[in-house]
């Protein structure tokens, strides 16, 4: 089995990471779309100060987190055969990094939003924040826990955007 070229790894991380965009970017669309619509519907003139609040951080955060999960589109097309892919996949990882967390904000907040109008605020809050905690667990806590494990011998240096070969 031949070894692939610095060139082919950086495809190859270039292709996985626009993969992963494209799951993000449904999931933020999706949720987007969802609050861009919620103002006009009947129900939500009964909604009060506080989750007018909230629904306002829930329309930037996705707003934000959609700008971060789209922006290595543009990117790529600006830096188009200019041989700059290692640059352009740290930058993507940045940007998609940066748009989880936004979205994160905007689906706690979501959550909060519906909760708080259906529920006692009390009982929302503490379903928000497991909300988050679930969240937090599964995008942050355990990736980072299973860091470490696995073969010594496999290198993934090629997984981590920040680390050039060589380096």
């Amino acid at each position: 089995m031949s070894k692939e070229t610095e060139k082919q790894r950086w495809q190859r991380n270039f292709a996985d990471l626009l993969q992963e965009l494209r799951v993000a970017q449904t999931g933020v669309q999706i949720l987007f779309a969802f609050l861009l619509t919620l103002p006009f519907s009947n129900g939500f003139t009964r909604t009060s100060g506080f989750q007018k609040d909230v629904y306002i951080v829930a329309l930037l955060a996705a707003a934000a987190s959609a700008a971060l999960i789209i922006s290595p589109v543009a990117f790529h097309r600006a830096l188009f055969r200019q041989g700059r892919k290692p640059e352009l996949v740290r930058y993507a990882h940045r940007m998609a990094s940066g748009g989880l967390a936004f979205m994160l904000v905007s689906m706690v907040s979501a959550v909060l939003l519906v909760t708080d109008f259906v529920l006692h605020r009390s009982f929302a809050l503490v379903l928000s924040a497991l909300t988050a905690v679930w969240f937090l667990t599964f995008w942050a806590v355990l990736p980072f826990i299973r860091r470490g494990w696995g073969d010594d011998d496999i290198d993934d240096d090629d997984d981590d955007p920040d680390v050039l070969p060589g380096d």
